[in-house]
């Protein structure tokens, strides 16, 4: 059977103690580099099939020191330290440029842990709305071939146009919120690493808080799971809400936050991210 575009993208196999072997192909491809999801969601598959591990996904920190190219690509993956409960890795994914030259394209941390049945509870409510197929298929942007990979469809704070400027005149604690269902294309049954893809498949909030948009790019990003594996399962291939905005701008750089729950309303995720912009 022929693989989901998504598991070739982040398939890895073994190449020594520690390391993995990968591609990097067109499918999900961006601007100057593949798409910052699935490039995270190889560093977490990298823990995964690591035969040491311990537990599920707790945390994911990647950091993008510079663009993937296409072609082949090695990780390596090692357990720091191992406790009672969590286990704690790092992650570097190296490419050999056409001089012969190897270096660090992403740093990753992963946290795994042994999760228990204690008291559990929230402080983010899913935003109420209707279901995703009460809105349109949003299309994807010109040249971003990885947005054809996901069936997305905006409830509200959609990407803007082109310049001039128009920055959006709703009041700051909104000013730069989306609101959007999403899941793969074709749709494929949610787990840890296409929930990782999905935190990042907002775009980047700057745009839609100066109504335009221009050079960007995620530095750092982290993702904190909320599910397990078996409840993770239970959302099958089904939608994942999910809600992004900003909170600080300037001297080049700024953050945004995201949320993420099944069509149930279970929280799933919850993600961060500092991102570089060029004024």
């Amino acid at each position: 059977m022929r693989l989901h575009p998504f598991d070739q993208a982040i398939a890895l196999h073994a190449d020594g103690p520690d390391v993995f072997a990968g591609h990097c192909g067109a499918a999900y491809w961006n601007m100057v580099g593949p798409f910052g999801g699935v490039s995270a969601a190889i560093a977490l598959r990298a823990v995964l099939q690591h035969p040491a591990l311990l537990g599920e996904p707790l945390a994911l920190t990647v950091n993008y020191a510079a663009a993937v190219a296409q072609g082949p690509f090695k990780v390596s993956a090692r357990a720091a330290r191992t406790n009672r409960s969590t286990q704690h890795w790092t992650v570097d994914l190296s490419q050999t440029d056409a001089a012969g030259v190897t270096a660090s394209v992403l740093t990753a941390t992963v946290v795994t842990a042994l999760r228990r049945a204690t008291w559990s509870g929230s402080d983010i409510a899913a935003p109420p709305m209707p279901p995703a197929r009460a809105f349109a298929r949003t299309s994807a942007p010109a040249a971003v071939e990885w947005f054809n990979r996901y069936e997305v469809r905006t409830v509200a704070g959609g990407i803007p146009g082109t310049p001039p400027e128009s920055p959006n005149p709703a009041p700051a604690e909104f000013a730069s919120l989306t609101q959007l269902w999403m899941r793969d294309d074709p749709p494929r049954d949610l787990d840890h690493c296409s929930l990782a893809a999905l935190a990042d498949v907002f775009y980047p909030r700057i745009f839609l808080r100066r109504g335009r948009r221009g050079p960007v790019g995620t530095v750092s990003m982290t993702v904190y799971f909320h599910a397990g594996a078996a409840a993770l399962r239970g959302c099958g291939s089904g939608f994942v809400l999910g809600q992004a905005r900003a909170q600080v701008y300037g001297a080049g750089f700024f953050d945004q936050t995201a949320q993420l729950w099944s069509e149930s309303g279970l929280p799933l995720a919850t993600s961060s991210q500092i991102v570089y912009f060029k004024d």
